[in-house]
């Protein structure tokens, strides 16, 4: 990955999370920890970021930047997004309803619950709605409203609207970051507010998110870490965190080390 790259992707993870460790931005750069210092001290140089102990955070008055593009998003964490997708899919029963946001962790649980038994399955997503129908045994329901083309999803009243009119068995939802004080948050307001409603329609809420996402917090919440009745994440997961989801009122941890029934 050429240097400029590096100080794009950095800027993007940086402004998503406001606050990561100089391990957070090695583990998704896919470069060593020295790689990532160097890196730091040059933005923090330029006045693109300030630097902290172990990692880095905005600038002070920096302006903000936007969510990194959903295609480099859906590049990150692959392995850890179809381990949360596999251990996901257990959760739901053949004959279930559910919800699935959009984003790359629940397009990873689409492609994996498509080789499951007949589900209904409830989606703003393009992507895993194509996905779910081409296996003929589901019922696949797309949720009308706004085209937004960056994540190729639909958002907006009529979307919201669509939602509120079901009740569903399960409703999966993958964050920006989700930590104990501020529970599941998003970046862009349509996406949480979506998010938000399949949730308050859902007999289980689960919240997907890789170990990149936990301990992080972003501009607007979906819902506190109490409303969360499992939380399904990958191997790499801090087992402090953890313990303080668990803490928070998180019912259900999900992982490799946890049993999925």
């Amino acid at each position: 990955m050429w240097v400029a790259d590096r100080h794009r992707l950095i800027l993007d993870l940086l402004q998503t999370h406001q606050r990561l460790t100089t391990e957070h931005f090695a583990e998704a750069l896919g470069v060593s920890r020295e790689t990532v210092r160097r890196d730091l001290i040059e933005l923090e140089r330029s006045g693109h970021l300030a630097r902290v102990h172990g990692g880095a955070v905005p600038p002070p008055g920096g302006g903000a930047r936007p969510e990194p593009a959903y295609l480099e998003r859906a590049g990150l964490h692959l392995p850890q997004k179809r381990e949360i997708a596999r251990l996901a899919a257990g959760l739901v029963q053949p004959g279930q309803a559910c919800f699935l946001d959009a984003g790359s962790t629940t397009l990873a649980l689409a492609e994996e619950l498509a080789s499951r038994p007949g589900l209904i399955v409830i989606t703003n997503s393009l992507e895993a709605a194509m996905a779910l129908a081409r296996a003929p045994a589901h019922e696949v329901r797309l949720l009308g409203g706004r085209l937004e083309t960056d994540v190729s999803a639909t958002y907006g009243e009529q979307t919201v609207a669509e939602i509120g009119r079901l009740q569903v068995d399960w409703a999966l939802v993958s964050p920006v970051g989700f930590d104990a004080a501020n529970g599941a948050t998003d970046y862009l307001w349509p996406e949480a507010t979506v998010a938000r409603a399949m949730l308050a329609r859902a007999r289980q809420r689960v919240v997907l998110a890789d170990a990149s996402k936990l301990g992080q917090a972003s501009r607007i919440q979906i819902c506190p870490a109490a409303d969360v009745d499992v939380l399904v994440t990958d191997g790499q997961a801090d087992a402090g965190l953890l313990a303080s989801f668990a803490a928070a009122g998180v019912k259900r941890l999900l992982g490799p080390a946890q049993p999925a029934a």
